[in-house]
């Protein structure tokens, strides 16, 4: 029987793009426990059913296999500190994050784009997760975007489709492996890799398409930095992007991340995107810069496991 890797079997199932939810219910005590969760589905209309898998690691697990009643909420894109705060915060986590109670007194996140509140239908014992099937008996949808999630990391499609609505652009891509980036050489200059004259809309397929061209067999993970560049009128979107043990190909070599400062790039503001690379990549917490090569906005876009 072939050996399986976990952690390359958890990258593979963290390539499927998903939304983000928060799961609740209440305890025997009646105090109301949550945990984060992208491993939901919808499963039927007739009758109206879904599913989430709470994780036996969880420390509210049995809470949940055992419960006659839970509510699932899906997240609002901007939403990733609620969803950080219930993957991972050891306190109070409702405490921290607005809420409210809605059928039979369930917990319900107050500006997510959806809520369930379910009654237990089914509990399937599943390796190491659990198949909490629930029957919806009270739902609320609201207009907006789901907060997206893929490769470890959060994304944002309401900001995708901004992005991609906006002049021709040069997509790029910041592509990680192993503790190096790989990065384009000319002329003794570095830049990330770049897909020349890109027309607006479906920019990820476009760069996704133009890596495989050249040989770069990557996942495009979210956006990283969008910027015009006066100096030579040009709009820049630059995307996290990962891959697995890719030699470097011709024109390109890989960079160790703590060298990223040090280097000459091309132009300025991509020597300021990846210094700030450098250092958000040294702390695990990766933000969006939104503006021009001399000023704008950073958005936070922290990774977390799921």
């Amino acid at each position: 029987m072939t050996t399986i890797d976990p952690r390359a079997l958890r990258d593979a199932f963290g390539s499927f793009m998903t939304g983000v939810t928060v799961v609740t219910t209440l305890d025997p005590n009646g105090a109301p426990v949550g945990f984060t969760a992208n491993s939901f589905s919808s499963v039927s209309l007739d009758p109206p059913l879904l599913l989430v898998c709470p994780g036996k690691f969880l420390s509210s697990h049995d809470v949940f296999a055992k419960c006659s009643h839970f509510a699932v909420n899906i997240l609002s894109e901007g939403q990733q500190e609620v969803s950080n705060t219930f993957a991972g915060f050891k306190g109070d986590r409702f405490a921290k994050v607005d809420h409210s109670r809605g059928l039979g007194d369930l917990p319900l996140i107050q500006g997510a784009l959806a809520q369930f509140c379910c009654e237990t239908h089914a509990v399937v014992p599943a390796g190491d997760h659990t198949v909490l099937i629930g029957r919806v008996q009270e739902f609320s949808h609201a207009k907006g975007n789901g907060l997206g999630y893929v490769g470890g990391a959060y994304f944002s499609l309401g900001l995708e489709r901004e992005i991609d609505a906006k002049e021709p652009t040069i997509c790029g891509a910041l592509v990680r492996s192993n503790g190096h980036v790989l990065l384009e050489v000319h002329n003794g200059r570095h830049q990330p890799l770049q897909i020349a004259g890109v027309e607006p809309g479906g920019q990820r397929n476009r760069l996704a398409q133009g890596l495989s061209d050249r040989g770069v067999t990557a996942r495009v993970d979210q956006v990283y930095s969008s910027f015009s560049d006066a100096a030579n009128a040009l709009h820049y979107t630059f995307f996290l992007t990962t891959c697995h043990d890719t030699p470097a190909v011709e024109g390109t070599k890989w960079v160790p991340v703590d060298a990223l400062p040090k280097l000459t790039y091309t132009t300025q503001a991509i020597h300021d995107m990846m210094t700030r690379f450098a250092i958000e990549a040294q702390e695990g917490n990766f933000s969006l810069y939104l503006g021009d090569a001399k000023q704008g906005d950073i958005h936070s876009l922290n990774e977390g496991a799921r």
